[in-house]
């Protein structure tokens, strides 16, 4: 992994500080949540409600659908996603796209895991187990391949409607999509880096020899 510079600080960690309007919307966010992940472990997803998710978050209903239009909404999160795209404008120009790519994706590995890896966990196997929660997976990850397309045309010197960094973002998605669903069919015992390393080896490299 390549080292951060003093003169690249990371959004995913040298964030500003929050006004209190912010703080009280992220703190409703975060009891959504973890009202959710409590519930979906005591009695399943299935039998998770709305309703319940809000009385044990002791928000209404209302509340719930203003911050998350459905329940797969959730239990999967895409606030990572602009800090990631942050970072990757910031890493010197220098560097190989595919060096800052993997030191990107480390670093937010590490702060998914240590803000709530129970969470995280989760996530992964309802995104193997629940079709719901894998449809949203998929469409978010569409959404996230549009924005990644605007930094690698920027990086590149490319147009970002092009058929090449189209396929190209969509590759680096689909594979890093796998890679959470390989690592939830394993129980979540892998190393989520190595597992990273591997897909993006196979878009750098291509597939590995065939084995003699």
């Amino acid at each position: 992994m390549t080292p951060m510079t003093p003169a690249h600080s990371s959004p995913l960690t040298d964030r500003p500080q929050l006004g209190l309007r912010e703080r009280k919307k992220i703190k409703t966010r975060t009891a959504i949540r973890d009202a959710t992940y409590a519930l979906i472990k005591e009695q399943g997803y299935d039998a998770t409600t709305i309703e319940q998710i809000a009385e044990r978050a002791e928000v209404s209903p209302s509340t719930v659908f203003r911050y998350f239009p459905t329940k797969e909404d959730i239990v999967l999160t895409d606030e990572y996603d602009p800090l990631m795209l942050e970072e990757l404008r910031a890493r010197p120009a220098a560097e190989s796209w595919m060096d800052s790519v993997r030191h990107v994706m480390h670093r937010s590995m590490d702060a998914l895991l240590a803000e709530d890896p129970e969470a995280v966990r989760i996530r992964a196997h309802l995104a193997v187990q629940i079709p719901a929660v894998r449809a949203r997976m998929i469409e978010s990850m569409s959404a996230t391949g549009r924005l990644l397309r605007g930094a690698i045309a920027e990086r590149h010197g490319l147009d970002p409607d092009s058929l090449e960094v189209r396929v190209y973002a969509m590759s680096l998605v689909g594979g890093l999509m796998e890679v959470n669903i390989t690592w939830a069919e394993n129980d979540c015992q892998d190393d989520l880096r190595e597992l990273v390393d591997r897909a993006l080896d196979v878009i750098e490299q291509g597939l590995p020899a065939k084995k003699a």
